[in-house]
C-alpha cells in the first residue's frame, strides 16, 4: 500500500497540511503517516538532562499525536490506514531518515507561517525540506484544502530535460486524477526568439510526455514567479510541479523578490519532485 507522509508540529498550518494529507490518502486509498518530531532540549552548562523530562516531552508528543488520529480517522469516517511515527532530534534528519526506508508516495508539510512569506522562501523547515527531501514533496499553502486535481502545471526550463524531468511520477499523477497537464515556460524572450537549445530540448518534452497530451504555454516575463502566479489564477491550476535543480526555474520562483505577487500568494499546492 502507498503511503503519505505528513509531518506536524500541531501548529494550525501544518494540521491544515494534516487535513490535506488525509483527503489525498482517502481518495488514492492510500496509507497516512503522521509524523511528528520533539526537539531533545540543550543542557545548561555540564548539567545533563533529567531522563524523566525526555520521557515527559515524548509522552506530551504520543498524546497529541493520537488525539489527531483519533479526530481524522472520525473526520474521514475510518476509510483510511493512519499510522504514528515519533522521533526525537532534528526534523529534517529524521524526515529523510524516515522517508528512505518508507520510501513514501507523497510528503505533504504545511508552509510555516501565513504571514512570514519571507521566511518560508529564504530559511526553515520548508525550504529545508525542498533541499533534502528527494521524495515527491507537496507544500500546501495556509487554508488550502484538498479538492480533486484536475488542472496540473509543470514549470520547465528547457534545459537537460531527458536527466530532469522524472516523467514516470508525473504520468502517475495525471492518469491518477484524470488530470490535464499544463507545461509553463516563462522567459524575458518572445517564443520566435528562443536559442537553438531551447527549441531542441523543448522537442524532446514533448516526446517525453506526448502520450499525456499536455498542452504548451510559452510566457513572456521578466518575472518567473509572476508569470506563473498569473497564469495559476487565470487558469484555476490545482497543483504546480517544479523541478529543483541548479540553474532551473525553482531557483527563480525561490529567489528574493520585491514583487508582492510569488506564486504560493495563489494559494496553490507546491509539488516538488527532484530530478
Amino acid at each position: 500500500m502507498r503511503t503519505i507522509i505528513a509531518p506536524t508540529d500541531f501548529s494550525p498550518v501544518s494540521l491544515n497540511a494534516v487535513d490535506y494529507a488525509a483527503d489525498m490518502a482517502c481518495m488514492l486509498g492510500a496509507r497516512l503517516t503522521l509524523f511528528h518530531v520533539y526537539a531533545i532540549p540543550v543542557p545548561v552548562g555540564e548539567v545533563p538532562m533529567p531522563a524523566f523530562s525526555i520521557e515527559l516531552l515524548e509522552a506530551d508528543a504520543e498524546q497529541k499525536i493520537e488525539k489527531l488520529k483519533e479526530k481524522l480517522l472520525a473526520r474521514t469516517g475510518d476509510r483510511i490506514i493512519i499510522h504514528n511515527e515519533i522521533k526525537a532530534g532534528d526534523v529534517l534528519f529524521r524526515l529523510t531518515e524516515y522517508c528512505a526506508t518508507v520510501k513514501p508516495y507523497a510528503v505533504v508539510m504545511g508552509a510555516e507561517t501565513a504571514s512570514g512569506i519571507e521566511r518560508f522562501l529564504f530559511g526553515g523547515k520548508t525550504t529545508g525540506a525542498l533541499d533534502r527531501v528527494q521524495w515527491p514533496l507537496t507544500i500546501v499553502p495556509p487554508l488550502t484544502k484538498f479538492k480533486n486535481i484536475r488542472k496540473i502545471g509543470l514549470a520547465c526550463d528547457f534545459r537537460e530535460v531527458i536527466e530532469s524531468v522524472r516523467v514516470k511520477e508525473i504520468r502517475e499523477l495525471v492518469e491518477e486524477f484524470k488530470a490535464e497537464l499544463h507545461v509553463l515556460h516563462v522567459s524575458e524572450e518572445p517564443r520566435n526568439a528562443f536559442s537553438s537549445e531551447t527549441i531542441e530540448e523543448s522537442g524532446l518534452l514533448q516526446e517525453m510526455l506526448g502520450e499525456m497530451h499536455p498542452k504548451y504555454h510559452f510566457i513572456k516575463n521578466p518575472v518567473a514567479e509572476q508569470g506563473i502566479i498569473e497564469f495559476a489564477e487565470k487558469n484555476k491550476l490545482d497543483l504546480l510541479i517544479i523541478i529543483p535543480k541548479k540553474h532551473s526555474l525553482i531557483s527563480k520562483i525561490f529567489h528574493y523578490s520585491h514583487s508582492k505577487q510569488i506564486v504560493l500568494h495563489a494559494h496553490i499546492p507546491v509539488m516538488a519532485i527532484h530530478e
